[in-house]
């Protein structure tokens, strides 16, 4: 028997027992702060464990080549511009957003979409092949754990297929994170390593010039915050960032939900952390959290989705920034 879910017609099924070889059951057509010194245990927060001595994995994490780089990088920005380096840790960060981070979040945001696009025929294939699947059980007589292992197995392989059809498999939305993660280790040692002196470059300790070239309430960037802004600011704006992709989530999987608990525990948990490293690192964090939260605001601008390719969904919005303040003052103000 032949069905046709999507507009394409696929061969009939071939179930056999789980045990034997079986073909495909269904076959997609693939074509397609004066200066005080920050105590010892302030200045080694980042890396706790990192007592273990030189041949700790910390130490050789901040004597790493990447961490090593991102000095060099840093360094030249500051020689370059000629800029306190409160504004060179902001601008190395725009940079570093604009140019590796916001091409990867567009991507992901276009290969999620490609996904979300291929939803209907899923479900159109899933329901045909679940069909099949009852009627060659009662053929053959199989228990109900053996023709739910049937159904499972070849759905992963049906699905699979559709993906590398699209070249849309979900894993490729995972590269931001396998960059962006490392990306933001790499500066928060280089930083800690300014800060605390591991650190100098020829003729001049950047340690004094971190020192001295801190501003507002924090001119000394290699102290603690002992106002604790900037901690908090770091805070609220992650959260921020959670709640904004809440929002724009209806009906959540428990997984999901599980997971969106797990990344605000972690948000609030930042606050006491980022209270006891350098405030260099502080800066860092919250010019990082800041354009996220810009770069979150604006993959979401129908305009921006057009530039940059992204195919069109079900859930998009003609006025994604009036439904989300809609969604915000429905969640946390109108219900008080």
């Amino acid at each position: 028997m032949l069905f046709r879910p999507g507009g394409r017609w696929l061969r009939p099924l071939s179930v056999l027992p789980l045990g034997a070889r079986d073909p495909p059951l269904v076959r997609a057509s693939a074509g397609g702060i004066q200066r005080s010194a920050p105590p010892v245990w302030a200045a080694a927060s980042v890396s706790a464990v990192a007592s273990g001595g030189p041949g700790s994995w910390y130490e050789a994490l901040a004597t790493s080549a990447p961490v090593q780089g991102t000095e060099e990088a840093l360094l030249g920005v500051h020689s370059a511009t000629g800029l306190p380096w409160w504004a060179c840790i902001g601008l190395s960060t725009v940079a570093l957003r604009g140019a590796v981070t916001l091409p990867l979040a567009a991507y992901q945001h276009y290969i999620l979409a490609k996904v979300e696009n291929l939803q209907p025929e899923i479900k159109s294939i899933a329901r045909h092949l679940n069909q099949e699947v009852t009627v060659r059980a009662n053929q053959l007589r199989w228990s109900k754990r053996v023709a739910r292992l049937t159904y499972l197995k070849n759905m992963r392989r049906l699905v699979s297929e559709l993906y590398v059809r699209d070249n849309c498999h979900p894993f490729k939305a995972t590269v931001l994170v396998w960059i962006q993660f490392p990306m933001w280790i790499f500066m928060s040692v280089a930083l800690r390593n300014f800060s605390t002196g591991a650190t100098h470059s020829e003729g001049f300790s950047v340690q004094e010039q971190l020192a001295a070239d801190g501003i507002l309430w924090f001119p000394d960037l290699t102290a603690l915050d002992s106002t604790w802004i900037l901690p908090i600011s770091v805070g609220i704006i992650n959260l921020l960032i959670v709640e904004i992709f809440a929002l724009q989530k209806i009906g959540m999987s428990r997984f999901q939900t599980y997971v969106t608990y797990f990344v605000r525990a972690v948000s609030l948990l930042m606050i006491p952390v980022a209270a006891t490293v350098p405030s260099s690192i502080v800066l860092y964090w919250l010019c990082s959290s800041l354009l996220g939260l810009s770069q979150n605001l604006l993959l979401r601008s129908p305009r921006f989705r057009r530039l940059c390719r992204i195919p069109l969904t079900k859930s998009d919005s003609d006025t994604p920034y009036k439904d989300l303040l809609a969604a915000f003052y429905a969640k946390f103000i109108s219900r008080k």
